[in-house]
């Protein structure tokens, strides 16, 4: 049992800005990857936060609409240092991103040859291949707790991997039996207590309040709408890059289920109706997006720019295609801070209610399932894309087995698969 000498002392804010900032940076892998580095760094190996917290906002984030990596980020962020911490884990987990993949749009358009990149990627994502492994296993050690919660967890990954169900659909589902099954059989799916060895962050200060509530939605309805009400007053409003704006804007309030479960509608709407790029190109923004750090629904960042790229509306074409960038990043991160400061303080009030507890069991249970979806996915892809990739699944399992048994850094194993990726294709 852990006593007071060996807790770790609360991380002061410079300290949580110097993990967000590096965090942005080494965000591979996608939503799996990127909730596993953040479970390895802030849970286990920093104790910031403990197991119970990590998974209850983790389930929270899986219900709202857009990236539930970067609201999960917002909500340990706003965890530690409330409404300032959890703006700095959000903005330092885009901004990276955002700047990597502005400047390769760049040498797309400008260009038109990103093959350079393809060295160094080579490597990195069997690297985060093994991440997500190592994760599932790590998260699937502590939310499986009996045979209902590995039922829950392989029902799920059958749903979304042979009948391709909607991840939301799995969702609710694994809530409504968590919710009943707290009542029927209550030692089975109360699993997930909250009970941890690190720092139990305090929260005083941001009690779910009226007021509060009203505050929070019309700051982040003002900082949301204002600009792109700017933009459309300055370019016109049937202009592109208000009309990415309103896109946007709507797609991140549908956006249920990860970039996967948008990316096509998104894909048809600007390429069929709205003209900003052509499928090929759709096709070359998300492999680049793939390559970078950060969410993989930043791919949309790439389509806002080519749109401005191709429609300038009287500016330059990089100063056109630069603002379709800002505008589609920003219509498309942006209300993820409304969520989470809206939902974070009466979500962590529930964490006392055990049939609520109960029911984020078993949402926790099926995300492993999903989770191990993502893997499976990632790997076909990255391991076997015309059959099987010999050095690609060599990286791996070097990578897995140095993680799992002699406990490298994910700082390491990132840059050290990417260093020897570029050796491997330059070779």
């Amino acid at each position: 049992m852990s006593t007071t000498t060996d807790t770790p002392a609360r991380p002061t804010f410079a300290e949580a800005f110097r993990f967000w900032l590096k965090l942005g940076f080494i965000s591979f892998g996608g939503p799996a990857g990127q909730i596993a580095i953040m479970h390895r760094e802030v849970v286990e190996r920093r104790r910031w936060v403990d197991e119970g917290h990590f998974l209850h906002a983790l389930n929270f984030c899986m219900l709202l609409p857009g990236p539930e990596a970067q609201q999960l980020a917002i909500y340990l962020g706003w965890l530690l240092h409330r409404t300032w911490g959890g703006i700095v884990a959000g903005v330092l987990f885009v901004l990276p991103s955002a700047l990597i993949l502005w400047a390769l749009s760049y040498v797309y358009v400008a260009f038109g040859d990103v093959v350079w990149v393809s060295g160094v990627f080579y490597g990195l994502k069997p690297a985060v291949l093994a991440i997500v492994a190592a994760a599932v296993l790590r998260i699937g050690g502590k939310a499986l707790k009996n045979e209902v919660m590995w039922s829950l967890a392989a029902l799920a990954f059958a749903a979304i991997f042979f009948l391709h169900a909607p991840f939301p659909l799995i969702v609710v589902a694994a809530g409504v039996i968590g919710w009943i099954g707290g009542k029927v059989r209550k030692e089975k799916f109360l699993v997930a207590k909250g009970h941890g060895a690190g720092v139990v962050p305090t929260v005083s200060g941001e009690k779910p309040t009226l007021g509060r509530a009203v505050r929070v939605i019309v700051t982040c309805l003002a900082l949301w709408w204002v600009p792109l009400l700017f933009v459309g007053a300055w370019l016109g409003w049937k202009g592109t890059h208000f009309q990415q704006g309103m896109f946007f804007s709507k797609a991140a309030m549908v956006t249920f289920g990860g970039a996967y479960a948008v990316l096509p509608y998104v894909a048809q709407q600007a390429v069929e109706t709205h003209g900003w790029l052509s499928a090929p190109q759709m096709l070359d923004g998300l492999g680049l997006a793939e390559t970078t750090p950060g969410p993989l629904i930043m791919v949309l960042q790439f389509v806002g720019f080519l749109g401005g790229w191709s429609h300038p509306s009287g500016l330059s074409p990089l100063a056109s295609a630069t603002l379709g960038a800002a505008v589609t990043t920003w219509a498309t991160f942006v209300p993820c801070f409304l969520w989470i400061f809206l939902g974070a303080p009466y979500v962590e009030r529930m964490r006392q209610n055990e049939r609520l507890t109960c029911a984020l069991s078993a949402i926790t249970a099926a995300v492993v399932g999903v989770v191990l979806n993502l893997a499976v996915w990632f790997g076909l892809q990255v391991l076997f894309p015309k059959g099987a990739d010999w050095l690609a699944v060599g990286i791996a399992v070097v990578a897995f087995v140095g993680m799992q048994r002699w406990k490298w850094g994910v700082i390491p194993v990132v840059l050290g698969a990417g260093a020897l990726g570029l050796v491997l294709k330059l070779a």
